[in-house]
């Protein structure tokens, strides 16, 4: 239940050569006076060049010598290939001489995950079209065999490799359909396990191992259309809800010459468990991980390609739950492997914190690298100097720092300058020789550089350091609030300019609260909606509560373990009161808002306590704990056959009666990750409890409200209408 663009934070992580960095509009200027746009910086792979499109032609640059740079392809090549639409990515050939331009791309669930690829070959700029005579804006995760004789893609939800001289296109599978998914994933896997790219080349490219979603068992909820034709019709959406069993998949190694698929024997009920991560360790071997159904075990196999014999090497559980994938960072392995993959690293909390732990090829040796009461998260290790790098911040949870050791001397250096205070993020090159850094903090706006490591040292742009004030109309402040409970919980708070203490504000809580995100975070911005009333006269104030994921150690992140909805509303509840004793707080104008589990919250508070919240804008909520996916929410929740009345206490519909304060719900109807079906049930309860409220809904719009002219002012306009009429804005 996470919305589309949360204030989460920014990760650091080694960028694959097809994502997407940060978007800024800011540039660096080059010594020799070109400008490079920083935002359309992408690293080349196992280097430290980056290529930029730059009106329409593709030029590579050297971050030795950020003030060269070398057209591989030119527009005219490029239009002369037939390709008229804009390069939006492109996949580069081990040896660099080829590449494929990723294009005409169409969304699948969250991302624009299909489209149309064209070859070329940079040694003479010609090039093609590939996947002829599959349908258009089809192809998914195109990229090259390691030896530079084939592409494989995904179409239609079959495997094929298409021979880069001939352009012969193979079938590798043949029994793709919505329900049965080769090579890329279904809904849930995506949303909640961040899977997207289905399939992996072997080192030598004779083989390729594939993910096969079997979702043939699972039912779909059906949305409605009733706007787009004289009759309204159905959108089916495989989604299986909690407690439902999840699809069945499994691994398979393809033989791209004999077209034979061997199926890894991985053992356990495979409608009980999860496949979430894979990759080749060699030629004949691949590591996997198996996540239990309840998502308390994770385990990490070595399978041998040939007979698909798999031996468990590792084994991490928690009480609550593990996680071993980050939320949307695609597609990367939560192990890092090392010593040429003798052993590998790994992070567990069990021993109360995020630490980074050394473990053999086997398992049976396990080192603690970073020891203490704080949280590392590991990004990168840099096999030549051996620095492992990592996340940290072990004096202030609402920043990010970046931190390194070396695994032979586990000392932490923080690499972070001291001047770069708040919340930094790094793009590190795929050699670990350089990267893009972006700072920012409620002090300052977000800057942006090219730096050197280890040393962090500044390419450019040159010159010193220029830190400018947030470019906002009102002020941030840090704030820490401690309940009558003992829970210290950080905050953010927005005053306008013109902020008079002796007068008495409206207060407008923006709330999140689950373990998907933060919003407490030490950067220069604040949630949309409220940063537009604030300048107003409102106070605006974001706090985390227990269970979001600040970096404060395992029991506070796993307190809320069977407790959504309960104990992080009573967090922001008890912050509020003590909030509330402010001198210039207006205890009669208390406003809460969120959207997705941001919305569940309002709701939660809205109900359960409105002595405190009067008035609430609540968006795209999970009002039923059983509605939500079933990955989700029985990580969090655990299975509702084990624990009904848990979930029960969990859902804002529980406890709609008690309603006093006034109610704004906002729901696309379109909304294919948090169903329309929780408005209808939300509406259903508010109406048998005689409780009067506000709607609006938007038809076919998805979890992010955002399709559709007019409707971002539209949706803006309703929020900012109903608070200024039921909690009127100024001090008093």
């Amino acid at each position: 239940m996470r919305k589309l663009v949360l204030q989460a934070w920014l990760v650091l992580f080694i960028v694959p050569a097809s994502a997407q960095p940060f978007h800024t509009d800011k540039k660096i200027n080059a010594s020799s006076g070109d400008e490079i746009d920083i935002q359309s910086l992408k690293w080349l792979p196992g280097s430290h060049d980056f290529w930029v499109d730059e009106q329409g032609g593709i030029y590579v640059y050297n971050a030795d010598d950020p003030a060269a740079k070398k057209l591989v392809l030119s527009k005219e090549q490029i239009k002369a290939a037939g390709q008229v639409t804009q390069t939006e990515d492109i996949v580069w050939s081990a040896d660099r001489k080829k590449i494929l331009v990723y294009t005409n791309s169409s969304r699948v669930w969250r991302a624009n995950t299909k489209g149309d690829y064209w070859f070329f070959n940079l040694t003479n700029g010609k090039g093609r079209q590939i996947g002829k005579g599959l349908p258009a804006s089809s192809l998914m995760f195109a990229k090259f065999s390691p030896d530079n004789k084939n592409i494989a893609y995904v179409s239609g939800h079959n495997l094929f490799t298409e021979n880069i001289v001939t352009g012969k296109i193979a079938h590798l599978t043949h029994d793709g359909t919505d329900r049965i998914i080769n090579g890329t994933f279904d809904w849930v896997y995506e949303e909640e396990l961040s899977c997207r790219d289905g399939f992996r080349w072997s080192p030598d490219g004779k083989s390729i191992a594939y993910w096969r979603v079997d979702a043939t068992r699972i039912r779909n909820h059906l949305m409605i259309n009733n706007t787009d034709s004289l009759y309204p019709f159905v959108i089916p959406v495989e989604y299986p809800k909690a407690g439902e069993k999840p699809s069945l998949v499994k691994i398979g190694i393809v033989n791209i010459g004999t077209k034979k698929t061997i199926w890894l024997k991985i053992p356990g009920d495979p409608q009980n468990n999860y496949l979430p991560r894979m990759e080749w360790t060699g030629n004949k071997e691949i590591i996997a991980l198996q996540l239990n159904r309840r998502q308390n075990e994770s385990d990490l196999y070595l399978c041998d390609v040939v007979s698909g014999k798999a031996s468990k090497i590792y084994t991490d559980k928690d009480e609550a739950w593990v996680e071993p994938v980050k939320p949307f960072v695609w597609d990367t392995p939560p192990w890092i492997m090392m010593d040429n993959k003798k052993s590998f690293l790994w992070t567990s909390e069990k021993d109360g914190w995020k630490h980074i732990y050394k473990v053999s090829r086997d398992g049976k040796d396990e080192q603690l690298l970073t020891p203490g009461n704080f949280d590392a998260d590991p990004v990168a290790y840099d096999p030549v100097s051996e620095n492992i790098y990592f996340m940290a911040s072990p004096y202030d949870a609402t920043q990010r720092y970046l931190y390194r050791l070396n695994v032979n001397n586990t000392d932490t250096i923080r690499v972070t300058p001291q001047i770069f205070d708040g919340t930094n993020t790094y793009y590190l090159s795929p050699d670990i020789r350089y990267a893009t850094h972006i700072n920012g903090s409620i002090k300052h706006d977000n800057t942006i550089r090219l730096i050197t490591l280890p040393d962090h040292k500044k390419c450019y742009p040159s010159g010193e350091e220029a830190f400018t004030a947030p470019q906002l109309n009102f002020t941030l402040e840090k704030i820490r609030i401690k309940t009558a409970d003992g829970i210290e919980m950080d905050g953010i708070m927005g005053k306008p300019r013109d902020f008079d203490a002796r007068k008495k504000y409206p207060v407008c809580f923006y709330v999140y609260g689950e373990p998907a995100s933060t919003t407490a975070n030490d950067e220069p911005s604040f949630n949309d909606f409220i940063s537009a009333l604030i300048p107003e006269g409102y106070i605006g104030i974001t706090l985390d509560n227990r269970g979001t994921p600040a970096l404060k150690g395992r029991a506070w992140r796993k307190s809320i373990y069977r407790k959504i909805g309960v104990i992080n509303s009573r967090d922001q509840a008890m912050a509020a009161t003590e909030i509330l004793k402010w001198p210039f707080i207006d205890t009669s104008r208390v406003a809460v808002h969120g959207w997705s589990g941001g919305g569940a919250m309002t709701l939660n508070l809205l109900f359960r306590y409105p002595d405190i919240y009067k008035t609430g804008v609540a968006i795209s909520a999970v009002t039923d704990q059983h509605f939500y996916d079933n990955i989700y929410t029985e990580r969090f929740m655990g299975l509702p056959d084990d624990n009904e009345e848990d979930y029960k206490q969990a859902s804002p519909n529980t406890f709609a009666g008690n309603l006093r304060g006034n109610l704004l719900y906002i729901h696309g109807t379109g909304d294919d990750n948090v169903h329309y079906k929780n408005a209808e049930v939300l509406i259903n309860a508010l109406i048998k409890n005689g409780k009067t409220f506000q709607l609006m809904s938007y038809p076919n719009r998805t979890h992010s409200i955002s399709e559709g002219e007019g409707t971002t002012e539209h949706l803006t306009a309703t929020f900012i209408r109903f608070m200024r009429e039921y909690c009127p804005p100024g001090g008093r």
